[in-house]
């Protein structure tokens, strides 16, 4: 259970150790307990905890209400206490042990790039819709209604004209943003000066991890971002 969580929300299974604690150090309801330590830049800490109580719980809640909390099983006709298992999730330490494993620096178009590779399902911004040039007001025009469109179909998506485009890929390289959408002369068709009659309501989805594009129609583009966020 515990590794599969870690698994969905990006941190490798590899910086994860399990320790076994033993019975002196273990709280008095407990028949078995399991730490998992997290490799972090400063050294193995302990990330999550996992207690096996028993049947104390609820055999302690009948002791002091006479109540009968036990489960019939009706092919055995049997009755029994269920066990309950109690995991323990710091969420400082876990959002930090996410943010340590999906911290990456690389070399793209000859500069250093710092990015978050977080998994599309948990990143904050799913992402992001640019024009090209924010001082063409056809193509902010066009933007702001790509951007409203996608709003409406999938959560937190963000638009951004503040700076060049290359700024605005880094900006959102840096905080995860999986996608950048970016809306240019071809979308527009040929009522552009510059714009190919082929590539008319088509946009350029910029893929953060590394960095390469691919050309979709716009009403393809929402079913692109669904399918890996939700």
């Amino acid at each position: 259970m515990m590794h599969l969580f870690a698994e969905a929300v990006g941190i490798p299974q590899g910086t994860i150790h399990e320790l076994e604690v033993p019975e002196s150090d273990r709280a008095h309801y407990s028949k078995r307990t399991i730490d998992f330590e997290f490799e972090y830049p400063f050294g193995r800490k302990e990330l999550w905890g996992l207690a096996y109580r028993g049947d104390f719980d609820l055999s302690a809640h009948t002791k002091a209400s006479t109540v009968d909390l036990s489960y019939l099983d009706e092919e055995t006709s049997g009755r029994f206490i269920p066990h309950v298992i109690e995991p323990s999730l710091g969420v400082d330490r876990t959002i930090l042990a996410i943010l340590v494993s999906a911290y990456r620096e690389d070399e793209l178009g000859g500069e250093t790039r710092t990015y978050l590779a977080l998994a599309p399902k948990i990143a904050p911004v799913k992402a992001a819709v640019f024009p090209l040039l924010k001082n063409k007001p056809e193509l902010v025009a066009k933007a702001r209604e790509v951007y409203f469109s996608l709003k409406s179909q999938v959560p937190s998506i963000q638009y951004d004209d503040n700076g060049n485009i290359g700024k605005r890929y880094r900006r959102q390289d840096e905080i995860g943003t999986p996608f950048c959408i970016t809306i240019d002369f071809d979308t527009l068709g040929p009522s552009s000066s510059s714009g190919q009659a082929n590539l008319k309501d088509t946009v350029t989805l910029r893929h953060r991890d590394t960095g390469s594009q691919e050309r979709l129609a716009i009403p393809e583009v929402s079913a692109r971002l669904r399918e890996a966020i939700l």
